[in-house]
């Protein structure tokens, strides 16, 4: 009876060809971060107009990332933030005939804006790296608004650093893309592409005539990198689950001594 409870003992070689595999359990946890970014911006024009894209030095913002389980899968999450960012428009001169399309006399415009994006987020995580993706929508609102004359331009000071009373200042669209993360728990750097397209057109559209409509449609694509801190557990056990495996270990530990 005592050698039926005895530990069984193995030998050396047979240890040697066992394969022990660490599974990688990731947690519902959240994160909250700091992104900044650069990138390029330009307009869908309709009717469409030459242009070079521009040149965006700012997109900065703060993020909130809550990982949950679905589908019984730990890959998805809600990721919401808000931003401080740029875009503009610059048309291109033809040098042939010396002339540039404007509008209000600006051959280019830059504006500041803010943003709120909110978007469905999936990652897969292995070892100490993650993959992403995330699509969604944004709300936004355009701040202030700079126009150069350019080559052949001429704003004069009224607009220069004004709207009109024609332009369109709320913003919405979808915003979407692509990444990778580095993990140091509780620290994660994540590197992102992003891509953002206005439904607001920047005017009006019967701003120039009432007959022939003119729509004017923000682009931007964003490289951005962040630093984010986790506020709960990625992976192994929660101090949530802690608490219930240790309340199960007391009442199985009570039942047993009952029936003894």
């Amino acid at each position: 009876l005592a050698n039926r409870y005895a530990p069984e003992t193995y030998t050396d070689e047979f240890l040697d060809t066992v394969t022990v595999k660490k599974t990688l359990v990731v947690n519902d946890y959240s994160l909250i971060g700091v992104q900044y970014g650069a990138g390029l911006s330009q307009i869908y024009w309709n009717p469409s107009q030459e242009q070079d894209m521009v040149f965006i030095p700012k997109n900065f913002g703060v993020t909130y990332t809550k990982y949950g389980q679905m589908f019984g899968m730990p890959f998805f999450a809600l990721k919401a933030g808000v931003f401080y960012a740029q875009e503009g428009y610059q048309f291109k001169y033809n040098e042939e005939y010396d002339y540039t399309y404007k509008i209000e006399g600006a051959e280019k415009a830059v504006m500041q804006v803010i943003e709120l994006p909110v978007l469905a987020h999936i990652h897969v995580d292995f070892w100490k790296m993650k993959i992403m993706a995330s699509i969604g929508c944004y709300a936004g609102y355009r701040l202030n608004i700079q126009r150069y004359p350019g080559h052949t331009g001429n704003v004069s000071e009224s607009v220069a650093n004004s709207f009109l009373e024609t332009d369109n200042r709320f913003d919405y669209g979808l915003k979407g893309g692509v990444g990778f993360g580095l993990i140091f728990d509780p620290i994660e750097i994540h590197i992102q592409g992003m891509y953002k397209h206005s439904f607001s057109s920047l005017y009006q559209p019967d701003y120039y005539s009432e007959y022939y409509y003119r729509y004017a449609y923000p682009t931007n694509f964003i490289i951005s990198a962040g630093v984010h801190f986790q506020l709960t557990k990625r992976t192994g056990q929660t101090k949530s689950q802690l608490k219930k495996l240790a309340k199960e270990m007391v009442y199985e530990n009570g039942s047993s001594k009952d029936r003894k």
